[in-house]
C-alpha cells in the first residue's frame, strides 16, 4: 500500500512542486509585510505626538486642498497618539480623447475610462500636513502578493486557477506524506523525529524531507486549507453552508431622509461612534453613497480576537444618531469563521510568535519540493545501479 501512496506523493509533487515552492517563498515574504512596511516607512505611519489634534473635518479639508480632484470615501482615525490619520480617496478615471479616423468626417468612439486604483492619503493629525499619497497596488509588496495569489496575473486569470489546483494537490501531498512517514516501530519513530547530521549528504537530505516535513505538516495543511477560500468560490460558500449561515451579511439599516437636510460631518460621526465604543484601537468612518444609507463606522476593540474582528456602528447620516450596531460576536457563525481565515493564513492570529512560526514553516515549504526531487533522483539512480549489477551477473553466467 505504501508503494501506491509513494507514487501518488511523487507524481503530485512533480506536478505542483514548482507552484508550491513559489507560494511558500512569497508567503514567507508576506508574513512580515505589515511589520516591514511600518518599520521601513515610519514617516508614513508615525508622527510626533503633540498636545491637540485637529478635527477630522479639518484633516479632510486639508486633503481636498492638496488633491482637489479627490473624492473622500472614508477616514481612519487611531487612538494611538503617534499614529497618522488615513484618508481613503479615489480619483476620477482618466478619459481618453476621441481619435480621428482616416476617413474624413468619421471619429472613433471614445475609449472606455480606465478604473483608477484607490489611494490612502496619510496625514499628520496635529498639523494637517499630507505625509504621503499611497496606493498598495503600486508597491513591490503588491507584486509579491500578486505572484503569491495569481502567479502575477489578474484575479480572473489562469494563474488563480493554477494556484488553487496546486493548493488542493498540496493538501493530498501532505496527507500522503504523513502516511509514508508513519513508522512501524519505536526505533524507526526515533529516527524520523531527528536529523542524523553526521551521516552522508543523501541521508541528511532524506531526513530534512521527512523530519521537517512531519513537524511542519499540520501548519502547512492549515495554511493551504485556508488559502482555498480565496481560490475557489465553492469553497468560500461552503464555509457558510457547513455552518448553516446566510452567505450575505444582514443589510444595514437606513437613514431617515429629511428634505433639504445636510449630511453630518466626519467629526459628528466620530463623536457618535465614541458614545458606543469610547476607546477603540481605531475608527474607520465610511460615508454613505446615497441619500438613504447610513454612515458606517468600523471600530476595533483593543481586546478583539484578531485584526479583522471589528464591530460595526450604523449612524443616521442626517441626525447623527446611532441607529444600531453589529458587534463581532453577533455575526453569524459562518461570518465569524470566515473572518479567521486571513489572520490564520498570514500567521498574524497570535501576533509576532505565530508570525515567526509561519515564516519558518513557509521557508521549510520551499525546501520540500527540492529535497523530494533529490530523493527521487537518488532512488532512481540506486534502482538503475542495482538493475545494471543484476544484468552484469546474468551476462557473466551466460558467458
Amino acid at each position: 500500500m505504501k508503494v501506491f501512496f509513494r507514487r501518488i506523493h511523487l507524481y503530485l509533487g512533480l506536478a505542483a512542486g514548482l507552484v508550491i515552492l513559489s507560494c511558500c517563498f512569497t508567503g514567507a515574504i508576506l508574513v512580515f509585510e505589515k511589520d516591514l512596511q511600518m518599520a521601513l516607512n515610519k514617516k508614513r505611519y508615525y508622527v510626533e505626538a503633540a498636545t491637540n489634534k485637529l478635527s477630522v473635518d479639518e484633516l479632510v479639508k486639508n486633503t481636498q486642498k492638496s488633491f482637489p480632484d479627490a473624492k473622500i470615501n472614508g477616514v481612519k482615525i487611531y487612538t494611538d497618539a503617534e499614529r497618522s490619520a488615513e484618508i481613503n480617496v479615489s480619483f476620477p478615471p482618466k478619459k481618453e480623447g476621441t481619435k480621428a479616423s482616416s476617413n474624413a468626417g468619421v471619429q472613433t468612439k471614445p475609449a472606455t475610462p480606465q478604473r483608477q486604483p484607490g489611494y490612502t492619503i496619510f496625514v499628520n493629525p496635529y498639523t494637517g500636513a499630507v505625509l504621503e499619497k499611497y496606493s498598495y497596488r503600486e508597491t513591490w509588496f503588491y507584486k509579491v502578493f500578486a505572484f503569491h495569489r495569481w502567479l502575477s496575473g489578474s484575479e480572473s486569470s489562469i494563474g488563480k486557477l493554477v494556484t488553487g489546483i496546486s493548493t488542493l494537490i498540496f493538501l493530498f501531498i501532505l496527507i500522503t506524506g504523513i502516511i509514508l512517514w508513519w513508522p512501524k516501530t519505536k526505533k524507526i519513530l526515533k529516527q524520523r523525529l531527528k536529523i542524523k547530521w553526521n551521516a552522508g549528504w543523501k541521508r541528511i537530505n532524506h531526513d530534512l524531507h521527512l523530519v521537517f516535513g512531519f513537524y511542519s505538516a499540520i501548519f502547512l495543511f492549515i495554511f493551504a486549507f485556508t488559502a482555498l477560500a480565496w481560490s475557489f468560490e465553492w469553497f468560500n460558500n461552503g464555509i457558510y453552508k457547513v455552518t448553516n449561515s446566510p452567505l450575505k451579511a444582514p443589510a444595514p439599516p437606513k437613514s431617515t431622509y429629511v428634505a433639504d437636510a445636510k449630511r453630518i460631518s466626519f467629526d459628528n460621526a466620530l463623536s457618535s461612534a465614541k458614545t458606543v465604543y469610547a476607546n477603540a484601537e481605531f475608527y474607520n468612518i465610511t460615508m454613505p453613497k446615497d441619500s438613504t444609507e447610513v454612515v458606517n463606522v468600523a471600530a476595533l476593540n483593543k481586546n478583539a480576537a484578531h485584526e479583522s474582528a471589528t464591530d460595526a456602528i450604523y449612524i443616521d447620516q442626517y441626525s447623527g444618531n446611532v441607529v444600531s450596531k453589529l458587534e463581532f460576536g453577533e455575526r453569524s457563525l459562518g461570518a465569524k469563521a470566515r473572518s479567521f481565515f486571513k489572520p490564520v493564513h498570514t500567521g498574524s492570529i497570535w501576533g509576532t510568535p505565530s508570525k515567526i512560526v509561519a515564516f519558518i514553516v513557509c521557508l521549510l515549504g520551499v525546501t520540500f519540493p527540492i529535497t523530494g526531487v533529490v530523493m527521487w533522483i537518488n532512488r532512481t539512480s540506486k534502482k538503475r545501479k542495482v538493475k545494471n549489477e543484476k544484468l552484469e551477473v546474468v551476462e557473466e553466467e551466460y558467458i
